[in-house]
Formats: structure tokens, sequence, C-alpha cells
């Protein structure tokens, strides 16, 4: 009786213990976790590098790619915001068959239309008002910078490093492009166009649409200036390539 009794109360220390233990004073704290495993996904995750994590490193894993691309035909999550829900949703054009061969693309869904051609009715979703293009055009610099600028050059004028070096040719100017819409630009950079790949793995819809809206400053130097998108003058044919 007395064991039973010590061991009673012993669990009931230990209970009141761990109860107090889980306590926080953060409302939204789901307390201490003694089973985390039993909740929390161990599922590996993309864009996370596994070879170095909380300060443990792994030399094993250091080697291997991580950025897994999600599973096709997910949709990310992107908040409450209607607009910004939509302009995040897949792309609605499907490359054409030919980009499976050209420009190697996988992990997607093809059709046979001309959907390059049929982009050049797309409209920039990103409207410039005087309230936004400042912020918008500097967002799109710094894209720029980094996704861009070693092939187009800083001036959009096809002389980036790569060019320099001869690591590639026949980069266009965007001088050169002025008449291609909204939608054929934002089309050329998502899926690739002439000898450039897609860069939809790297940056995604809004941030393209972004970039349209600074490429246009190359091709016509008031454009956005006090909020008003000025007419860019048409120089090429519009199904040239990019």
């Amino acid at each position: 009786m007395k064991i039973t009794f010590k061991a009673i109360a012993g669990l009931a220390v230990l209970s009141s213990t761990m109860l107090l233990n889980s306590c926080t004073s953060d409302a939204d704290s789901s307390g201490v976790e003694y089973m985390p495993d039993m909740y929390r996904s161990a599922a590996i995750e993309p864009y996370v590098d596994y070879g170095e994590i909380r300060g443990r490193e792994n030399a094993e894993l250091k080697m291997k790619i991580s950025a897994l691309v999600p599973p096709h035909g997910t949709i990310p999550f992107y908040g409450t915001d209607s607009n910004e829900v939509l302009l995040m949703l897949p792309y609605h054009r499907l490359p054409n068959i030919a980009f499976k061969t050209t420009h190697g693309l996988t992990n997607v869904d093809f059709t046979t239309d001309d959907t390059y051609a049929l982009a050049a009715a797309d409209q920039n979703p990103m409207k410039l008002t005087p309230e936004n293009a400042e912020a918008i055009f500097a967002s799109g610099k710094e894209l720029y910078k980094a996704n861009c600028v070693h092939c187009h050059g800083e001036k959009g004028d096809g002389n980036g490093q790569m060019m320099i070096n001869g690591t590639y040719t026949g980069v266009p100017a965007y001088s050169d492009k002025s008449a291609l819409s909204d939608g054929q630009l934002f089309y050329s950079i998502y899926y690739g166009k002439g000898a450039m790949g897609s860069q939809s793995s790297i940056i995604n819809k809004k941030e393209i649409w972004t970039l349209v809206h600074y490429i246009r400053k190359f091709q016509n130097p008031d454009y956005g200036k006090d909020g008003v998108v000025a007419p860019v003058v048409a120089s090429a044919d519009s199904t040239g390539s990019k």
C-alpha cells in the first residue's frame, strides 16, 4: 500500500512539474514540446541547406543539391491578398512542345499551340501608378542586377560580362525588342527564348512582371515618369526572338 501511494505521489509531482514547465507568458505559444516528432513534419523541404542546420555541419550533405523542385502541379500559398494570390497562381500559358527539345523544359505540361504568339495579348497585371512606380523600379533594378546584368549588361544593350568574356554571343539590346508586348517579354523570361533558358525556377511571376516594367525603362527613358506609362516605339518584329 505504501509503495502504491509513493508511486502515485511521485507521478503527481512529475505531472505537476511537467505542467508548470510547459507554461509560458507568450499567449501564442503552445508550450514546451515534449514529443515534437509527433506533430512536426520531418519531411525534406525545398531551398533548405541540410548540410548545415543550427550550427551542425554534415559534410556528406554539403555536396548534395538541396534546392528541390516542388512536385508538379502544386500551388504555393501566398496569403490572403486576393490580388497577390491571383498574381502568383501558375502561369496560364503552357510552353509549346518544341521547348521540350530546344530548352530542355521538364516537369511541365506542353501544348502544340503557338502560345508565344498568344502571349502578345497579355498585359502586365502589376499596374504602374504614381504611388508604386518608384518601388517597382527599385525592385526591378535589384532583380535585374541579380539575374540579368551578366548577359544583358548594365544598360540593357546586350553587352554583359558573359558577352565580353565570349561565353555567349548574340544577346540582343532591349532597344531592338521594343515591339514585344509585355506578355511576350514575360513569356521569354518565364520559358526562355532563343539562346536564353527558362528563368521560372529562380524568379517567380511577380518578380518577372516587375522585370518587365524595368526593361521598359531601357527601351524608353520616359517610361513610368510621373506614374504615366509612356508608349514604347516599335522598332522590331513582335515575333522576333529575345
